[in-house]
Formats: structure tokens, sequence, C-alpha cells
């Protein structure tokens, strides 16, 4: 990194000091340490990552228009990470245990997550939203970086019990500087867990850009934590895989963590609730339009002379099923009854949650009888 790297405030102007196989415009770069990693994806392979991408940014575009609509309380789009959440997640094998933020919705359709379990926590119908260890991904982390010291944990006991299987935890550029994920970096690398942390880096956490917190690419933090740290294009889908299965090679291997950081870009606002014209520019939101990680797969597909028309075509309505099922199960989501909160907060029965629950009882009985009244009121002055 050079003093020309920085802008007149000090923050970080080039993200493109990166392992990169497909450039934006679709044109394959030879790595000879990446590419063996990547030997089996021949084009079939690479239209089937295509068609990953392609659903869940529909899947996405839905989801977005659902709570624009009411349907839906909150949204955090994923449009733009594509690439490293489908690159990361085909890496994985089935015994592998994912652990995310609230944005990884790429990584819950790889795991096969139903549309409806999607939905509901951010429909506010449930607490979580599906069975973690049914799909082998742990409900959404809404505590920023949390999921991290989850996933440390849950690498060291299966390294314990003699399990190569690994545990990768997703989490954002702004969660790097929360005291969870540094903690879970101590403890991954002092008892070598099996963990890979996947790190995001999608330019702004939240309003605030990533090179005001870090005056260093993130990946160099890794050094002071004495494990590998990598840096990838993250909008390159074979870059990502390449990095992620090199990673949990190692970590199967006995030889401890990894952090991968996927240089990446949120097209969209941080949620819906979010406007990020308050604090991105037009022009860099053009600039990253031109980095798009499904555009570049098409090229490399169409330089390879592979009907990309025809691709588009059938992954695009695999994408409109897709869309519509997500729609479609929004009436599969029931309204919860009110006292199902106090519900699997502890495994065992717990008196502080008994006084609770009575607490919330009657104050819902109060609501009931005041409109009781009220309708023996109304019925009266009808008379």
């Amino acid at each position: 990194m050079t003093p020309s790297d920085r802008d007149a405030t000090g923050l970080l102007t080039r993200p493109d000091d990166f392992v990169q196989l497909v450039t934006p415009t679709g044109e394959r770069h030879a790595n000879a340490e990446f590419d063996p990693w990547i030997a089996d994806i021949d084009l079939g392979a690479l239209g089937r990552l295509y068609r990953d991408m392609a659903i869940v940014r529909r899947i996405d575009t839905e989801a977005t228009a659902l709570q624009r609509q009411g349907e839906l309380g909150l949204w955090p789009p994923l449009a733009g990470q594509e690439a490293a959440q489908i690159g990361s997640g085909r890496a994985l094998r089935d015994d592998d245990f994912i652990f995310s933020s609230y944005r990884e919705h790429a990584l819950a359709w790889v795991r096969g997550v139903a549309p409806a379990d999607l939905l509901s926590v951010w429909r506010g119908s449930t607490a979580s939203g599906w069975n973690p260890f049914e799909h082998g991904m742990a409900v959404p982390q809404i505590i920023i970086g949390a999921q991290t010291l989850h996933a440390t944990g849950y690498a060291m006991g299966a390294a314990w019990e003699g399990s190569d299987a690994a545990a990768i935890a997703y989490f954002g550029d702004g969660a790097t500087s929360e005291g969870d994920v540094n903690e879970a970096l101590v403890f991954a690398a002092s008892f070598d867990a099996p963990v890979v942390f996947f790190c995001q880096n999608n330019q702004w956490a939240i309003s605030e850009p990533v090179g005001l917190q870090s005056k260093q690419h993130l990946a160099r933090r890794a050094d002071g934590f004495g494990m590998p740290g990598v840096r990838v294009d993250g909008n390159d889908v074979l870059a990502v895989l390449a990095a992620t299965r090199i990673a949990l090679d190692r970590a199967r291997r006995g030889e401890g963590p990894t952090f991968i950081e996927a240089v990446t870009y949120r097209m969209g606002p941080h949620t819906t609730a979010d406007d990020p014209k308050r604090y991105r520019t037009d022009e860099e939101l053009a600039e990253w339009r031109e980095r798009d990680p499904l555009a570049r797969v098409l090229a490399l597909l169409e330089a390879s002379g592979v009907d990309v028309a025809g691709l588009e075509r059938e992954v695009g309505a695999d994408a409109d099923r897709a869309a519509a099922e997500l729609r479609a199960a929004l009436t599969t989501i029931a309204d919860p009854e009110a006292l199902t909160v106090f519900d699997h907060v502890y495994a065992e029965p717990n008196s502080h949650v008994e006084r609770q629950r009575d607490h919330y009882t009657r104050y819902l009985a109060m609501f009931d009888e005041t409109g009781a009244a009220a309708s023996e009121t109304a019925e009266g002055g009808a008379r």
C-alpha cells in the first residue's frame, strides 16, 4: 500500500489488490496457488454457480418488495454480495456448520432453508426461523459479531470429538471492530480451532466507510492473531470458492483458523430502513456496478462458447419460480399466540420467565376486559 492508495481524508481508495481469477469483464486469470482448488469447476459447474447467484438475487429483490409493501417489518438486502456467499457456501460439506449474521440469505438458500422459514423472523412471526441442526446453519445473529464466538466454540467442540468438520463464521467489515470478533480470533488461534472467519467487506458499516475504522486491509489483522489472512475479490465466485476450500482444508488438517476478507460491495441499503444516498455517491455505486458478480460469470461463459441467452432464459424462469414461492410462503406463516414469546427461552423451566409470563398474561387480560366492556356499551347504545 502506498500513500496514493488513500484520499485526502486518509481513507483507503484502492480495493483491488486481492486474489482475482475472473476479471469484471470475464477474463480468466491463471493462478498457480488457487487454480488447483477449482480444477473440478467446468462450464456446467460454473453455470450452476451462476444459477445460484441469479436466484438469490431474485429472492432478495422479491423480499425487498415485500417489505416495501408492508408484508415484512424489515429486510437486509444482499444485492452485490452473491459471489461471496455462493462461492463460500458451495465450498462447504454437509457436516460443516454455518454461523451467519443477518444478510446471509444466499447461505440459507444453499442449505435448503424453506422460504417461509427465511421470511418468518423478518415478518415478526418467530424469534428465530429454522432448526439449525436440520440445515447445518445457525439462525441469523443480530448482535454484531457474536456468531464468531459461537463458531469458535462449535469448532473447538468438533475437534475435541475427533471430527474433521469445520465451522465458518460470516460477518461484515464493521464487525471486525467488535470485541466479540477479536476474542473469537484469540480463542481460535490459541486452540487451533477448525474455523474459517469469513469477512464480507462490503465497504460500509451502515454509514461508516471501512477505511475510517481500518487503516490497513482487514485481512492483515489476521497476522496479529497468528493465523493466515487472505484477501480475495469477493465479486469473483471462483476466487472465493478456491480461497474457502483452501481454508477448510487447512482446518480439517488441524492447522487452525483462517481469516478471509472478501472484498465486495453492498449495492442496496444496509436494511430497508436505511437511505444510502445520504452517505455514498452515485459515482461510487456506478463504479461497483461495473464489477457485478453475475455479469462477469456470464461474460466468461459466453467467451467459452456457452449459449448465454439460453442459460439466462432458463435461470430466469427458475428465479421467477423461486420468487413466487417466496411470496406464496407468506400465506403459510401464522401469527403466533402472544404468550409463545416465552417458549424456548430456556431449556428447563425458569422462575423468572414464569413470573414474566404471569405478568404479561394479566396485562393482556386487561385489554380483553376493556374490549368486552366497550362492546357491551356499544350494544346498549344501539338498543
